[in-house]
């Protein structure tokens, strides 16, 4: 090529953005997106752009001048000092901005990583639905994405190995509930960087799923004993059927000091085969050539020569404040748009006599209560923001607004892309009240409410199909 592709790089400080990082930079030109961005000195070829995905606006100018771009963003961490919702939730979110934010920049291609979606006809755990519905909200505006699906990445990092590690190194006697003898495919980091080379590369591949994995099917338990031979132990095996998923993920947790965040979704996934489907098999890309053992070998012996520990994600520290997010079914006919004003008059309706709203030409809000003229939260609708399909408000003033710090706290009722579904989110808000009132009064009220508005929301959506269905004239 005359000219070097730019690429950005989200996830570029994490596990395998460092590593994919480090294989492009001498053939592209990297646009390195991080929360951290400004803590990363520049180079040549690396420019390093601080970004908030959970913000359209930070999405849209990390991509600007990107003519590919790679996705690794997962959100299995919290991202506030209070982080209520799902990560599927989360996940939305994150991907529908970066979506939107590629097609305002005209991006080429979008290169995502995500996990192997087995065919055996088993309802999905709720990680790999979500890396699906990632993946097709990724796909939803109009840009070409290449999906690299792996199963378990086998590194001195990350999350997967290292947690197999820590049991096998822990326990001299071991329990084996039934996901321990599903079948997988586990691959080496370096074939899954190979994999996302050719997805940035090769432009046959657009618009594919591909799955990769290494050169063995095997089961979880005979990770287990190849691990625990290359650390000279033999621990003991018990099978047992009786052991779900739900008491085993809390045993993992336990055993090795991994938070539940991570350990959860991942072991609701290992009741699935993880192994590459023949409709997704391309050649050179799908086979990985280096060993289970191989690829366990280098991660043990990093952690001993060169003192890298079998490092777990950490929770980061955070500012006072607060991320929500709730998923609720959006009535035929509806918008993100009419569905934030209704709110705020159902809000009302349900607090009567005690919560007054209001609503201005603008659409901005505010909410007070009957015996006080202060409003207690004050809403500022963005117009330029806003669409049929997502509509924002800044959190702009309040009693319960800290307004000193609160400068990018903000509601938004987005829709998610071919679902009648809506995400209601509060990002970076800044309370008044003293952190342990807010959290056991204000935000513990909210997530009742939000509750409330769901279940309202839910049977309003019944009551139309009910009325469609009913209706003569379309009978």
């Amino acid at each position: 090529m005359s000219k070097r592709p730019v690429v950005a790089l989200t996830g570029a400080s994490g596990y395998i953005g460092q590593n994919l990082l480090k294989k492009i930079e001498d053939k592209a030109d990297i646009i390195a997106l991080s929360r951290n961005g400004d803590n990363y000195e520049d180079s040549e070829h690396i420019q390093w752009r601080s970004c908030d995905l959970y913000s359209m606006n930070d999405a849209e100018k990390a991509l600007e001048g990107a003519d590919v771009a790679v996705y690794l963003v997962h959100s299995m961490m919290p991202s506030a000092k209070l982080t209520q919702g799902s990560f599927e939730d989360m996940d939305v979110i994150l991907a529908d901005n970066f979506a939107q934010a590629a097609r305002k920049n005209n991006v080429k291609r979008i290169v995502y990583l995500t996990g192997i979606v087995p065919g055996d006809g088993e309802p999905l755990s709720r990680h790999l639905r979500s890396r699906l519905e990632v993946e097709n909200i990724l796909r939803a505006y109009g840009t070409p994405v290449t999906a690299i699906r792996a199963g378990l990445i086998v590194g001195p990092k990350g999350s997967s190995f290292p947690i197999l590690a820590k049991l096998v190194k822990r326990l001299p006697i071991m329990v084996l509930p039934k996901w321990t003898r599903m079948d997988t495919q586990p691959i080496a980091l370096p074939d899954v960087l190979n994999a996302l080379d050719e997805g940035l590369e090769n432009e046959e591949i657009s618009n594919r799923s591909i799955d990769v994995g290494g050169p063995e099917v095997m089961t979880y338990w005979d990770m287990m004993l190849k691990t625990a031979a290359i650390m000279g132990r033999k621990p003991k095996a018990i099978p047992v059927p009786f052991i779900t998923v739900k008491l085993s993920r809390l045993w993992v947790s336990m055993v090795t000091g991994a938070s539940k965040e991570i350990v959860y979704p991942l072991i609701e996934s290992l009741k699935h085969p993880m192994v590459v489907q023949k409709e997704n098999y391309v050649e050179g890309i799908s086979d990985g050539e280096i060993t289970f053992e191989e690829s366990a070998k280098y991660a043990l012996e990093s952690e001993r020569q060169e003192g890298i520990r079998l490092k777990l994600p950490q929770l980061p520290s955070f500012k006072q404040d607060v991320r929500s997010v709730q998923r609720i079914i959006l009535p035929e006919g509806e918008t993100a748009d009419s569905t934030a004003l209704y709110y705020v008059e159902w809000l009302e309706s349900l607090l009567n006599p005690w919560i007054r709203t209001t609503v201005d030409e603008e659409h901005c809000c505010k909410v007070g209560t009957s015996f006080s003229s202060k409003s207690l939260l004050e809403l500022s609708y963005s117009k330029e923001r806003s669409t049929t399909d997502r509509a924002l408000y800044y959190i702009t003033g309040g009693l319960l607004t800290d307004s000193e710090k609160n400068s990018r706290g903000r509601l938004e009722f987005r829709k998610i892309p071919e679902k009648n579904e809506l995400i209601v989110a509060i990002h970076e808000y800044m309370p008044s009240l003293p952190w342990f009132a807010y959290k056991y009064t204000q935000a513990f009220s909210h997530l009742i409410i939000m509750r409330l508005f769901s279940n309202h929301m839910k049977k309003k959506s019944n009551e139309t199909v009910y009325s469609e269905s009913t209706d003569p004239a379309k009978g």
